[in-house]
């Protein structure tokens, strides 16, 4: 059967509201062109992000309410902690309330350095941090600390129209120069983001993570992996990389984890829940330190900032999101998407990746320039036409200005469709697409945008625009 279908039944439903034209044009210009300003109950299908936005199962509920909000030593941290070793294999797991801020901890600790009264004293002016893609967040708090954040993605990760199996591999050539110029002392950790989302949401081959584990070792560099989207990474494995399609995707994952020293792991992703993540080693010292730091700003060592309730959720998601038939549905039905846009001439990136399609919106309107941000524009012509809200991931989110206050544009100018798990259906989709077809036949008319407003960091979040 070539159908693909829900391996689900849907049990409760939310309504919508529906908008014409003519509100949405008066909200989107009251948000100020930003679609993290637009009130949620004014989006008929949001797409700007998979985080916490999935629809938790049955099981995942009723292990809700089997939650232990003691203080210490709940008996559902030991639930949850069982469950991350089952998939990660790290010896030390660390609950924290989402991942930046798994990230918070973990670069406060590796950019400072600590005093004789044990303070981190800020040094990370001279470290430096590459990643095959750093996300926004991973980016933001490692700047915010003083450090350097590098992309070494390869070449074939920089072309949206360019197919390759595992477009989110980190160039190992590079990540040698750049060690053997940086030095190794000037690193404290290399990461791989599985998969990469700011490349298209493309997967990281396992070749590339045993060689770039083995580039680590030789040097005495920590290796780490963001592992928001960890299963759907070890799904393309399984699909694309020989010797892997008789692997279990709980094998698949076992693996991937031993060539890494930690994670730090969002589980608004992959675990299907709407709050919480880790912050995982094996290093005695490292744990030491960032659980201290946990306890001054999250919480107690067995709750870090969740409920038990959450840790719960957690730890049943992180068993539902290693079953293939589900994971089967969710790329193959992604993947129907980014076809269906590919027949109608919308360019993006290719192949489709996991959670999300990225439109290529520099290819899309390229009658607008960069520093009047055509992504940025698409999103607000997506939620004019068809209350649609999705993300732009371009110089918006990674531009940066030169000595002169010029933009220095990102090397993509993209449009994320971030698919909620087990939220939308076929029907969604399907709208999706003509909306899409509809905003081809017009996109020569549609303005640029501009910033009137912006903060220091992660400016995507908080910045107000006008037309151009």
């Amino acid at each position: 059967m070539k159908t693909i279908i829900e391996p689900f039944r849907i049990k409760s439903v939310e309504a919508v509201r529906t908008t014409t034209i003519e509100q949405r044009e008066e909200i989107i210009k009251s948000a100020f062109y930003n679609p993290f300003l637009i009130p949620a109950e004014d989006v008929l299908i949001d797409l700007l992000t998979d985080s916490g936005t999935s629809a938790m199962s049955s099981k995942q509920w009723a292990a809700m309410m089997d939650g232990d909000e003691s203080y210490a030593g709940s008996k559902s941290y030991f639930k949850f902690e069982a469950a991350t070793k089952k998939i990660f294999g790290f010896k030390h797991i660390i609950p924290v309330h989402q991942g930046r801020a798994a990230e918070r901890i973990l670069f406060t600790f590796l950019l400072s350095d600590i005093d004789a009264e044990g303070r981190f004293v800020n040094s990370g002016s001279t470290k430096y941090i590459p990643n095959n893609n750093h996300f926004d967040t991973t980016r933001a708090n490692i700047e915010f600390n003083g450090g350097n954040a590098v992309d070494l993605v390869i070449e074939e990760g920089k072309h949206p129209e360019v197919i390759h199996p595992f477009k989110g591999n980190m160039d190992t050539n590079k990540l040698t120069e750049f060690i053997k110029t940086t030095g190794a002392k000037n690193i404290p950790v290399c990461m791989i983001t599985v998969t990469n989302n700011t490349g298209g949401g493309q997967p990281v081959s396992m070749e590339n993570i045993r060689e770039v584990s083995k580039i680590c070792k030789e040097h005495k560099i920590p290796f780490f992996i963001d592992a928001c989207r960890f299963a759907e990474n070890a799904y393309f494995i399984k699909i694309r990389e020989k010797g892997y399609e008789k692997k279990s995707i709980l094998e698949i994952c076992n693996e991937m984890f031993s060539y890494a020293d930690g994670c730090t792991m969002s589980a608004k992703k992959d675990a299907f829940a709407n709050i919480g993540g880790f912050l995982a080693m094996n290093n005695e010292d490292w744990y030491s330190n960032c659980k201290n730091l946990l306890i001054i700003t999250e919480g107690y060592e067995t709750y870090g900032g969740l409920a038990g309730r959450d840790m719960e959720a957690i730890a049943q998601g992180l068993e539902e999101i290693v079953d293939e038939s589900y994971l089967h549905y969710r790329i193959h039905s992604t993947k129907y998407l980014g076809d269906k846009l590919t027949e109608n001439g919308i360019p993006i990136i290719q192949p489709p990746g996991g959670h999300a399609i990225y439109l290529d919106a520099k290819a899309f309107l390229s009658n607008i320039p960069a520093d009047n941000y055509p992504g940025q524009a698409l999103t607000a012509e997506l939620y004019r036409l068809g209350g649609i809200r999705a993300v732009e991931i371009g110089s918006v989110m990674f531009g940066k200005y030169d000595k002169d206050g010029k933009l220095i544009p990102a090397d993509m100018e993209l449009v994320r469709l971030a698919i909620p798990r087990r939220v939308y259906t076929q029907s969604h989709i399907e709208y999706i697409i003509e909306v899409l077809c509809e905003i081809k036949k017009n996109k020569d008319s549609i303005r640029g945008i501009k910033i009137i407003e912006e903060p220091k960091f992660l400016r995507h979040f908080t910045a107000k625009f006008g037309l151009v």
